[in-house]
């Protein structure tokens, strides 16, 4: 565990569970509390197994001008220039090797998982895909419709998403991490979605790309998730936020749980770390000495309770 430290210098922050809910609707107090954060000095990034294009409305919505991680770490982009159809400046990418792609493909089909393909901005889909208009609403003109997924796994591939007739059982998880281990990584975003990607890739790594570009120390971080491609993100950082959603694994790997992304539980993690415990750096305009949360540290796995006005300062040890 990265030793927690104040003050807050970089928000890392999901979008599906975390930010938003199925309506995909942003609340104010949210778009309030990273106003406020971005105002006071801090960087505040997406990092989502998204498309970054995918990705923008929301960072738009956020008033966000720092890079999207998007695709599990997979992919960093810059924000496009405003009016801008086209995707930002592409700043890092690690994709697949083809004949690693080529073997996820057989892997998949041989257990009845249907294998799709995330390359850059584009979904790939094979012609018989039974979702193609829920992938259409979803990612809109990109995407690819292709005779043969297979055949197309000889391309170039940022990541493999595997759909199933119901929710991924852990043991395919495991299953999945042991037979690609040392080729590629494997996670869960969803319960529907296994997804595979290139070796060392993940949210985790996509922090740590962030955090180096800033050079902000990984102890000076927030990182908030809900699923299991959010475990890395959290484990690495000082201040590993869960949603209460979050798989029990997850949970145990995080720093504190907050409360339901119904009750912008994100909002209100970032008013108690980063807000309230905020302090500028000592020496700048209007510093002061360190306060009980700097002094203590901050308590390991705890909950926020919603219904109390606590300071960052107040959270305790459970």
């Amino acid at each position: 565990m990265v030793e927690p430290t104040l003050p807050i210098r970089l928000i890392a922050l999901d979008i599906d569970g975390t930010l938003v809910g199925e309506d995909l609707a942003i609340g104010e107090r949210t778009i309030q509390a990273i106003t406020e954060a971005q105002r006071r000095g801090m960087a505040v990034s997406l990092v989502t197994g998204r498309m970054a294009t995918s990705a923008v409305p929301f960072a738009e919505a956020l008033g966000l001008s720092g890079p999207i991680v998007a695709q599990q770490g997979a992919l960093v982009r810059a924000m496009p220039a405003p009016g801008s159809k086209r995707p930002g400046r592409m700043l890092f990418h690690r994709p697949l090797q083809r004949e690693v792609t080529v073997e996820i493909v057989r892997w998949c089909q041989e257990r009845a998982l249907t294998a799709h393909f995330n390359y850059l901005e584009w979904m790939i889909v094979g012609s018989n895909e039974e979702r193609l208009e829920e992938y259409r609403h979803f990612v809109g003109d990109r995407l690819r419709i292709v005779p043969d997924i297979a055949v197309w796994a000889h391309k170039p591939v940022t990541k493999v998403v595997a759909l199933g007739e119901g929710h991924h059982s852990l043991d395919v998880l495991d299953e999945g991490r042991a037979y690609f281990a040392g080729r590629a990584e494997v996670t869960l975003s969803h319960p529907r979605f296994l997804e595979f990607m290139a070796p060392g890739v993940s949210k985790g790594l996509g922090v740590r790309w962030l955090a180096r570009r800033l050079g902000v120390p990984l102890g000076q971080c927030i990182a908030i998730g809900d699923q299991y491609n959010d475990l890395e993100m959290i484990s690495e950082v000082g201040h590993g936020v869960a949603m209460p959603s979050a798989p029990a694994a997850v949970q145990a790997a995080a720093r504190y749980v907050a409360p339901p992304v119904g009750e912008e539980g994100a909002a209100q993690m970032i008013e108690r770390i980063a807000l309230d415990g905020w302090r500028p750096v000592a020496g700048g305009p209007g510093a002061r000495g360190p306060d009980e949360a700097s002094r203590r540290g901050i308590g390991r796995n705890v909950s926020v309770c919603p219904a109390t006005n606590e300071r960052a300062s107040d959270v305790v040890e459970r």
